[in-house]
């Protein structure tokens, strides 16, 4: 190599100083996985030389012969892995080796440092394979050079993971990269050929590309160590569970395991080979609708690009996998993609095979799609609006919180819920709440539990949203029992608007309406209520609390609306305040009663503080 020039030395990211420092602790029961990361990287790295050169065979060089290459030096302690892919220029290893350029990276940082277990599990989900170097390694030097560029051009990049890394022009005859770690003192064990022969068979056999070593006595030529055949174009049956989880790994960069997977060639009409893997852990950037997503794609094994997302919906955002196309063009683009007649049939191919997996989880597997659930049941509802073509199988996949099992974790199915309806039930009920705590101690419940009806206890933030989306289940509707025109088994007729009885007056409802005017829709004697006072009924066309808030949060203007207090007239506090004759007392108490309604649906008093005034007052009242 010639001089070396423009050396200079860079502060790593925030986020990367963190990092170094914890991964070493976190990850270090499992330090032999950097191998793997490595590999993986340069596999991908040869995929994308061999994509580019499709439309540039210039890339290639002299040199079209495309392999990684593993050495190691026992006396001085590295290990170097070196590939002839695409390589990178200065400004892509200053991107990729000094920062982590991507979406969630602030709220993966704030997670981690509580404990090395939970660490080791979020670093895994969010993938930073390469400085997995620095648990062996003290010292990590990259010398790369971008194909196609001049030999001058090449880079060298170092570090100790101190939180600093040097920078500097090289020449280097060759594209691609090399890495060369000098082993810590206490790892050396990796410097050695049956250990690193070993760890490649066990973890990266799969890898498309042959990886070379020298033989084993020092003489030949470099001979592959792994079986270098695409893992999805073998058969299933000659793949074992654990090729099939360490070529997730790979794949994904994840730590853990996959909960599922499906391997599947169609052949017909179209051909094309598809694996795909359904994740322990849900991504850092799941929420995150504009991150990058989607499947690995390949035509005739050939690697064409990263996250091709045409071929899932966005729901599925969270499955990882590859389909492998034989009837797309090498030259296929994303914007191709769209237009091609054969992307939305595989689209639509895909998308089932995904469900079924989860429906076969379902049923023969329940604890492990619970923890699915867990972790993706509230992007999964999106597909209830997305996907109206599979609403039925979404809907069997929905998990909830009733009254009948008022977990905290949802477990219950609308199937079962439909089972156990009692006689001459038509509806669906549910019930929006901010909390289970909220849910559970709402009094729109009241009625119902009194007649022993299950009710859907909807808490997460895109519930109401979601509900909204169905129409009905095996012939069932849905009503929300917070709404005007509850109509339960046994009524003749939804709520009566009726406003006495025998034994109450009528005059108290209407010194309530004089009393709160236009601030509600109305006031009427309730049907629903058992135990509590009084409780806020929304108009069955007004939009809910949950999604106001939404809407609210989001900037977005909402239309006015007016609740109707429903009171129940048979209860001590509206036997008081219909006996009460003093008007400012009276309208003290009707003002709490109609506090306590708006509290209970989790919302708060118009003016707080006048409220607790007036209930402080009363209850002075009350003890003297």
């Amino acid at each position: 190599m010639a001089d070396q020039t423009e050396k200079e030395t860079f502060g790593f990211q925030a986020e990367v100083k963190q990092l170094l420092q914890l991964m070493i602790h976190s990850l270090y029961s499992n330090k032999e996985i950097f191998l793997r990361e490595l590999t993986s990287n340069a596999s991908d790295a040869l995929d994308k030389l061999r994509f580019e050169a499709i439309a540039a065979p210039e890339l290639l060089e002299d040199d079209p012969d495309l392999k990684i290459s593993l050495d190691f030096d026992a006396d001085s302690g590295t290990v170097s892995i070196t590939d002839n892919g695409i390589g990178m220029t200065r400004d892509e290893v200053a991107s990729n080796l000094g920062t982590i350029a991507r979406s969630g990276t602030a709220e993966f940082m704030s997670q981690l440092g509580k404990d090395a277990k939970s660490d080791a599990q979020l670093i895994g989900q969010f993938g930073v394979g390469f400085y997995a170097s620095f648990i062996v390694a003290s010292d990590v030097v990259v010398e790369t050079r971008r194909a196609g560029v001049p030999a001058s051009e090449a880079v060298r990049w170092q570090s100790a993971g101190d939180g600093e890394y040097t920078l500097e022009s090289i020449e280097r005859a060759v594209r691609g990269t090399t890495i060369t770690l000098t082993l810590k003192a206490d790892e050396k064990e990796f410097a050695d050929r049956f250990r690193l022969s070993h760890l490649i068979k066990r973890y990266s056999d799969h890898i498309a590309f042959p990886v070379m070593m020298p033989p084993a006595d020092g003489d030949g030529e470099p001979e592959a160590i792994n079986s270098a055949t695409a893992l999805w174009t073998r058969s299933r049956n000659d793949i074992s569970d654990e090729e099939y989880q360490e070529f997730y790994k790979h794949l994904s960069h994840d730590f853990e395991a996959p909960l599922s997977w499906s391997h599947n060639r169609v052949e017909g009409k179209r051909e094309y080979t598809s694996l795909l893997y359904l994740p322990k852990r849900a991504p850092m950037d799941l929420w995150n609708r504009e991150a990058p997503r989607g499947l690995k794609l390949y035509v005739q094994r050939v690697f064409i690009m990263d996250d091709a997302e045409q071929f899932l919906p966005l729901y599925l955002r969270f499955v990882r996998g590859i389909v492998d196309s034989s009837d797309l063009p090498l030259n296929v683009s994303r914007e191709l993609l769209q237009a091609e007649p054969a992307t939305d049939a595989m689209r639509a191919a895909l998308t089932k095979r995904v469900l079924s997996m989860l429906e076969k989880m379902a049923k023969d597997d329940v604890e492990t799609y619970n923890g699915f659930w867990d972790e993706f049941g509230e992007v999964l509802k999106e597909g209830l609006a997305e996907d109206f073509a599979n609403r039925d199988k979404l809907m069997n996949l929905l998990r909830f919180t009733t009254t009948v099992a008022p977990t905290e974790a949802p477990r219950q199915t609308l199937a079962g819920y439909v089972e156990r309806m009692v006689d001459d039930q038509e509806h669906i009920y549910y019930l929006t709440a901010d909390s289970l705590a909220a849910a559970q101690a709402s009094p729109h419940l009241e009625s119902l539990r009194a007649r022993d009806i299950e009710v859907l206890l909807l808490t997460d933030r895109l519930d109401e949203w979601m509900i909204g989306q169905l129409t009905e289940f095996d012939g069932k509707s849905f009503q929300d029992i917070r709404r005007d025109g509850l109509k339960l088994p046994g009524d003749e007729t939804p709520d009566k608007d009726t406003d006495a009885s025998d034994e109450t007056p009528a005059e108290v409802v209407e010194r309530l309406k004089k009393r709160f005017g236009e601030r509600l829709a109305d006031v009427r004697k309730s049907e629903r209520l058992v135990d509590s006072p009084a409780c806020l009924v929304v108009a069955a066309d007004d939009m809910g609390l949950q999604m106001r808030r939404m809407f609210e949060a989001a900037g977005q203007e909402v239309p006015e609306s007016k609740p109707t207090l429903e009171v129940n007239l048979s209860h001590p506090l509206l036997t008081r305040l219909d006996s009460e004759k003093d008007d400012a007392r009276f309208d003290d108490l009707a003002e709490v009663i109609l506090g306590q309604a708006q509290i209970a649906e989790g919302g708060l008093p118009e003016d707080p503080g006048a409220y607790v005034g007036r209930l402080n007052k009363l209850l002075v009242e009350l003890a003297g």
